[in-house]
């Protein structure tokens, strides 16, 4: 980690940060000169710091705060090590950091330590997940009262429609997705694939598959922060909330997922299209949890805008073959590459969370030997005996609450704190006016 600064003496400060319960970023900003101290002792912030809610206050309830006395944890680097800020004006370069006790445990509350817990359980069972996900954004001029498209920076015409994969709404903003682009191969961020989607200024950039989990989810951590960094540079903004527009489809975090064993073999491949029985447990427990997991998809007001029929996001919880109406898909292609696809969280999800759950949920249904039921054929809207994701922010919260299988996926502590910030956003948030939720959401998720 000092081989890099020195390889790079332009860098003058470093940002120190980990991500909240939220996906936020918390942490420091410290001149290079002082990095060496970071680097070998770490630094410190308060447990609570991780649980902050998406206005960046305290959790009124928490035991964190006066029960414990507020007391610090400690923060060392991952093993990513620095990477450079390229939507910075100034030479900068990003610490990643993560969370222990001050006897050296994982903190329990840390999402990043949420899904080192899960990836540990299946290495004990000789298996490690490959890990893709596709994120979808909107770029957003915000200067006004009301949310439009940004005029593009080659023609200066604004685009006022969808235009799913138009090639001319991506040449439209070419010197964008060209920094874009120059930015990830700086920061070995594996992007791949873009195109234009459905929504008013929307696009989807494909991060490449990567047998190291925990590096898929930092990957989409810190894509989201150069998108939104990046494009205030170019003078509007980039946004990964669910639904800005009623009128249009949401973004959507869509992540693929297929599971090696210890030789390196595809365990969802059986030569053939239809997949392993191994597949069919990942996708029963996929199932089988996400009635009381859509907290963790859905996390915020404006995230249950864009679960609605017929609008490109699932609302029951099904399953299918190359069907994108359900909420888990089997994709067509190579028996090789055969995966699942998990299409319920939108932008704004906590990558860490969501890598998580969806392994951890696939993991109890293989331990469990759970069979999935019949795979959808056709329009899962339409079939109304199904069972449903719920409908409302509050339902969600009360679910993953009670629960009885989320304390197999994701620790008790972070269970409750995650609770606790989110029953205080939804008391707060009804105090706001449909406009400030946007204004709210717009930069923070």
């Amino acid at each position: 980690m000092k081989d890099w600064l020195r390889k790079h003496p332009q860098v003058r400060t470093i940002r120190v940060a980990a991500a909240d319960l939220n996906g936020q970023a918390r942490g420091k900003r410290i001149p290079a000169r002082f990095a060496d101290k970071v680097v070998k002792d770490g630094t410190r912030f308060p447990f609570s710091v991780l649980n902050l809610d998406i206005w960046g206050e305290d959790i009124d309830d928490s035991p964190l705060v006066f029960e414990q006395g507020d007391a610090d944890g400690i923060l060392r680097p991952t093993e990513r090590g620095f990477m450079p800020m390229p939507w910075l004006e100034a030479p900068t370069a990003l610490l990643p950091i993560w969370m222990f006790r001050e006897d050296g445990r994982p903190y329990e509350g840390d999402p990043r330590h949420a899904l080192r817990a899960v990836l540990d359980r299946y290495k004990a069972r000789g298996l490690t997940p490959v890990v893709a996900v596709e994120l979808e954004f909107f770029l957003i001029d915000d200067s006004g009262k009301t949310l439009q498209v940004p005029p593009s920076p080659r023609s200066g015409k604004r685009r006022k429609a969808a235009e799913a994969l138009s090639i001319r709404a991506l040449d439209a903003f070419d010197i964008f997705f060209t920094d874009l682009y120059d930015a990830c191969e700086e920061m070995d961020i594996p992007a791949d694939t873009a195109t234009s989607e459905t929504g008013l200024g929307q696009f989807e950039v494909n991060l490449m598959h990567c047998d190291d989990a925990l590096r898929a989810a930092d990957d989409a951590w810190f894509f989201k922060l150069l998108v939104k960094g990046l494009a205030r540079r170019h003078g509007f903004a980039a946004s990964f909330m669910a639904k800005p527009y009623p009128e249009y489809s949401g973004s959507g975090l869509h992540m693929h997922f297929s599971v090696l064993d210890a030789q390196g073999r595809n365990v969802f491949d059986n030569g053939g299209p239809t997949g392993t029985a191994m597949m069919r447990h990942a996708v029963a427990g996929c199932l089988n949890a996400m009635h009381d997991s859509t907290l963790v998809f859905a996390p915020h007001a404006n995230s249950y805008d864009r679960l609605v029929p017929g609008m490109h996001a699932p609302t029951a919880i099904s399953w299918g073959y190359e069907n994108r109406t359900t909420a888990v898909r089997i994709p067509a292609g190579n028996p090789a590459a055969r995966r699942i696809e998990h299409r319920v969280a939108g932008g704004d999800v906590n990558p860490y969370l969501l890598v998580a759950t969806i392994l951890g949920a696939a993991l109890t249904g293989i331990e469990d030997q759970e069979e999935p039921p019949q795979a959808i054929m056709g329009n899962a809207y339409a079939l109304e005996d199904l069972p449903q994701i719920p409908p409302s922010w509050e339902a969600a919260i009360q679910s993953f609450e009670n629960s009885a299988i989320m304390p197999r996926i994701l620790p008790r502590e972070l269970i409750r704190n995650y609770v606790l910030t989110k029953r205080q956003e939804l008391h707060y948030l009804a105090e706001l006016s449909p406009e400030e939720q946007v204004e709210l959401y717009l930069d923070t998720v």
